[in-house]
């Protein structure tokens, strides 16, 4: 249990590094629709409002025309005044009048506009309820943050290996001798940028390490006593295609430096039924990357955080199994689970549990299936295989401990109500209460054939059918052996049918039913009656007919006719068989219960009895053991019988 508790809580201390997105987004994106409009998605940013300013500056700077390495960063002072809003002929020359990085349409679309907060997930609400407190899904609010727009924060670590493109923006900053000011100048598409005094300057295909020192060779041709400043700004676009369960797909015009992040950003993350944990890239339609994503959110890696390229496409994949961790974990929410992870995994994921978690008491559960909370160990935590749906629940060590079933009830409800389904309800509701939330019975409803199965009651029973199979086996070996009479063949032929018919026995599956009292002509159930934690109840339509079954000449359903008695019925199946027992014949009505062989031929048959004609016992001591066996686990035994009988 220690070593499981220090498992769990070594992600305790795992920093959400959501920010790192902002910080580290060197964006300009617009995402375009077939009309040219923005795309709307479910929630977050909306693309057009995603559009970035790159025109953040990384600057080298050198005095009286020698060449120096890239010092501190600055920005020019000059460009923070007039000059910076004041473009020269020839820089305007050299953007060709269109609209690039950093220009005025660029900047008028700087500013993001915050759509409504998302909806959330009909998962994410199931969860909700569970836990009586907002649970989302891990990474959405991350992503997509509602308090802040998108506007790229400073970018001051352009690759010196980068290598200027046309598009992208130099500023130069000149004092001295050549009094040309601080310029912002963009690569026209011939590769150069213009420089008054000076003239054109080739720099497309320079790495921005060596970027300074060419400048500063040009100038120094024809100046000397100079200070020179250089530096980056708005680099070129790169357009680039988000598709799949993106919140907003489409094309995407991107900084060059951008990566895969950035480029997911710009669509708003992964949707409702996107992946967090593959976010592919494809280049000339080859797979280059397969990120995932939870490695940046929980780890903080971003090394399969690639570099992208014009053209590059960018695909969600569609989301894995999702599974909650509530309660006394450090990080509530809903987790995205890869196809070998564990329940274990999903802890981690949650950061572990927290300092007043109780690893002992921890509880699972599946509402794919009608098990309700069921409690689970460590070692179990350890090794099941996470499933889609599944809500991962650590209690308190101190909080009050309750058992499972006063937590909160799981009940199925089936048959003929008007809204079936799982219902998750408060200890202490009754039976009436969860019909009404099943939307109440059908017209067709037959309220006296109810199937009602409790889980505690499957296993009380489970545990008296064992033990009375058992006294079964024992009884019909040690006859044989005492009887004075027996024959080896005989012997030999008993037991053999002994194992068969106690095989079939341990293997018969014991439902738990629990016969109600109600009346046949009832139409409705007992409204006292109080659910547990796994109860299910299924309403059948009222069966208008009859079974005979056993030792008559032709057992069949006979169409239900009021007022017609038990013997009537077994004449239509032909009367009783020549080993029929007349004395024992009995009757498991709708609802469950057994009608004894006492006046059962006398009785008035209701719809969907079953009758059941047995073999004459008198003919051995095996036979009446096997009697003796019905009337002990008849209750049991018979519920499948049951069962069918009202649902065929």
């Amino acid at each position: 249990m220690r070593r499981f508790s220090k498992v769990l809580q070594l992600l305790s201390g795992s920093v959400l590094v959501g920010a790192v997105l902002i910080l580290e987004a060197p964006l300009h994106a617009q995402s375009r629709s077939s009309s040219d409009q923005p795309l709307q998605g479910d929630y977050g940013v909306s693309a057009s409002s995603a559009t970035r300013d790159t025109g953040t500056v990384t600057t080298q700077t050198s005095q009286s025309g020698t060449s120096s390495n890239a010092g501190p960063s600055y920005e020019p002072d000059s460009l923070t005044g007039k000059d910076a809003a004041q473009k020269s002929t020839e820089e305007d020359w050299n953007t060709n009048g269109t609209s690039q990085p950093g220009s005025e349409q660029s900047e008028r679309r700087r500013g993001a506009t915050l759509q409504p907060a998302r909806k959330p997930s009909e998962f994410e609400n199931f969860v909700s309820e569970i836990s009586g407190r907002p649970i989302r899904r891990f990474g959405a609010e991350l992503l997509i943050p509602q308090s802040r727009d998108f506007v790229a924060p400073p970018t001051s670590a352009i690759p010196l290996d980068y290598r200027i493109n046309p598009g992208d923006q130099v500023i130069i900053g000149l004092t001295g001798t050549v009094l040309a000011d601080s310029l912002r100048l963009t690569v026209n598409p011939e590769g150069r940028v213009f420089v008054p005094r000076v003239g054109a300057i080739a720099v497309a295909g320079v790495a921005y390490r060596d970027l300074h020192q060419v400048i500063s060779d040009r100038v120094s041709r024809q100046y000397r006593d100079f200070k020179l400043s250089v530096a980056l700004g708005n680099l070129h676009g790169i357009t680039v295609y988000v598709t799949g369960f993106a919140v907003q797909p489409g094309s995407y015009t991107v900084s060059s430096i951008s990566t895969l992040i950035n480029a997911v950003l710009a669509a708003g993350g992964p949707a409702a039924g996107g992946s967090f944990r593959s976010i592919q890239v494809r280049r000339g339609g080859k797979l280059v990357s397969d990120f995932d994503l939870y490695d940046f959110l929980l780890k903080g890696d971003k090394r399969g955080d690639i570099s992208l390229e014009s053209g590059d496409v960018i695909f969600v994949a569609p989301a894995g199994a999702q599974v909650a961790a509530i309660g006394s974990v450090n990080r509530e929410a809903i987790y995205e689970a890869r196809a070998r992870d564990t329940l274990n995994d999903v802890l981690l994921y949650a950061g572990g549990a927290n300092t007043v978690a109780d690893l002992g008491r921890v509880h699972i559960l599946n509402p794919m299936n009608d098990n309700g909370w069921q409690e689970i160990t460590p070692r179990q935590a350890l090794a099941e295989v996470a499933q889609r749906g599944q809500i991962l629940r650590v209690l308190s060590a101190v909080g009050i401990a309750q058992p499972v079933s006063r937590l909160q009830s799981l009940v199925t409800v089936g048959g003929e109500v008007n809204k079936p389904g799982r219902y998750f309800v408060k200890p202490g509701t009754t039976l009436d209460e969860v019909v009404a939330m099943a939307g109440g019975l059908t017209s067709d409803a037959y309220p006296f054939g109810a199937v009602f199965l409790r889980d505690s009651m499957r296993r009380q029973q489970q545990v008296s059918f064992a033990k009375a199979t058992d006294e079964l086996r024992l009884g019909l070996t040690v006859e044989p052996l005492t009887s004075a009479t027996a024959r080896e063949g005989d012997a030999t032929l008993r037991q053999a049918a002994v194992d068969e018919l106690v095989r079939q026995l341990k293997n018969r599956k014991i439902e738990g039913r629990l016969v109600m009292d109600v009346a046949p002509s009832a139409n409705q159930l007992p409204g006292s009656f109080v659910v547990e934690n796994n109860d299910s109840l299924f309403i059948p339509n009222q069966k208008l007919s009859v079974g005979i079954y056993g030792f008559v000449n032709s057992s069949a359903d006979f169409r239900y006719n009021p007022g017609i008695k038990v013997r009537d019925y077994i004449k239509l199946a032909g009367g009783f068989s020549r080993y029929a027992d007349k004395k024992h014949v009995f009757v498991v009505r709708a609802n469950g219960s057994l009608l004894g062989s006492n006046g059962v031929l006398s009785a008035a048959a209701l719809p969907g009895d079953l009758v059941f004609v047995p073999v004459n016992t008198e003919r051995g001591a095996f036979w009446a053991r096997l009697r003796d066996l019905v009337g002990l686990t008849s209750q049991s035994a018979l519920t499948a019988a049951s069962v069918i009988a009202v649902t065929k």
